[in-house]
């Protein structure tokens, strides 16, 4: 499987990039968020998904390793493929979105293209308890946590290591964001 492209944007079209890796060019399908983000001959890093079927293979990329383990929890869900998936975390940043699940908030999740009703409830009654708690967003009525920061790099760590998104920022609770990452991951598997 492929883990991770990083090489020069070569082009750009349609919700997909063209990423040069020495020579070989990679399409890589992104959320519209990283797509707006991304210019012709910037030098990126994407972590990918690698949707394999009977017909294709293709690649999916996201700018952050929590907006990755998103999209796959997101997959598993019965009636949301790669592409609803990808537009669902097009409506916002990874954490918004993750957030709008914990929440249970449907109508945001309905704003996706392509996600119906049915399929954004589906989504939520599915994830809310794998995605963790909210942070404040929406509904003020339901426990908080401090606001996640989804470009940590331990918490990027810890999930790298097969944490859930929900296990590893529960992991780094209490633990002082100041240290360096190495310390919070170490911290973090102590505890």
């Amino acid at each position: 499987m492929i883990a991770h492209i990083f090489g020069i944007v070569a082009e750009k079209f349609l919700g997909s990039i063209i990423i040069d890796v020495g020579g070989v060019g990679y399409e890589v399908s992104v959320a519209s968020g990283d797509f707006d983000k991304v210019t012709l001959g910037q030098e990126v890093k994407f972590y990918t998904h690698h949707h394999i079927r009977e017909q294709s293979q293709e690649l999916f990329g996201f700018s952050s390793l929590a907006a990755k383990k998103l999209f796959q929890l997101l997959i598993t869900v019965q009636g949301v493929g790669p592409k609803a998936a990808l537009s669902i975390l097009g409506l916002s940043d990874s954490e918004n979105v993750r957030n709008a699940i914990a929440n249970a908030d449907s109508a945001f999740i309905q704003k996706a293209s392509g996600v119906g009703k049915k399929t954004a409830e589906r989504v939520v009654v599915d994830l809310s308890d794998k995605v963790g708690l909210p942070t404040h967003y929406g509904r003020h009525d339901e426990p908080a946590q401090a606001e996640l920061n989804t470009s940590d790099e331990a918490l990027e760590a810890l999930m790298a290591l097969g944490y859930t998104l929900a296990d590893a920022t529960k992991a780094l609770e209490g633990i002082d964001a100041s240290l360096p990452t190495g310390k919070r991951v170490t911290e973090a598997l102590k505890g």
